[in-house]
């Protein structure tokens, strides 16, 4: 049965009791636009919301290799893979994923973080608060049920990113860390730097 998580709340990343080992897990993105309006001088363009993961080493980034987003699909190891840009977020259901295998990450491994931005936010002038619905929600590939889900219901009104989630190890177990935290980074390399 999924958990449904609070800010700040963590949840173990493993399977019912006597249903074997978790491999792997896809990390499962969505939201909906708040609906804007036309007018004589606006146009609305479709909101572009990119998820990334950045792995880290005791909670630091070593170096852009160990990030995977739209412009860099899959991580050197083989264990963490995104699934592929959706630049409208239209549809119902996840709308960008990205797939990880605990037991193929390298073991210097620790923190696997979740972010998601908003492509060229400050130009187009868009934030989260034009985004409704949104959530990160973890499943079992295997078995393709739910672990966990956490619905992001802040009002985000003028943030142009917010760090979801987080995969923490502790010991030889995989947490999920509901984050939830907004800020105004325009980029994901301005995103990145908080981590280096």
């Amino acid at each position: 049965m999924s958990v449904n998580l609070r800010k700040g709340e963590k949840v173990n990343l493993r399977k019912p009791e006597g249903g074997g080992e978790l491999r792997r897990v896809m990390v499962g993105l969505g939201w909906d636009e708040v609906e804007q309006k036309k007018t004589l001088f606006f146009t609305p363009k479709p909101i572009d919301c990119d998820a990334s993961a950045i792995l880290c080493i005791n909670g630091k980034l070593k170096g852009i290799d160990d990030v995977v987003y739209y412009g860099n699909l899959n991580h050197k190891s083989g264990a963490v893979a995104h699934m592929g840009d959706n630049i409208t977020g239209e549809g119902d259901g996840d709308d960008e994923q990205i797939s990880i295998d605990l037991k193929t990450i390298p073991s210097q491994y620790d923190r696997i973080v979740i972010v998601v931005n908003i492509y060229d936010a400050n130009a187009r002038r868009q934030h989260f608060g034009l985004i409704q619905n949104a959530f990160v929600r973890v499943f079992d590939v295997d078995t393709n049920k739910e672990i966990c889900k956490y619905d992001l219901s802040e009002n985000y009104d003028g943030m142009t990113t917010v760090i979801c989630g987080e995969l923490v190890k502790e010991g030889n177990e995989w947490k999920f860390n509901a984050v939830g935290q907004a800020n105004k980074d325009p980029n994901l390399q301005t995103i990145i730097s908080r981590y280096r």
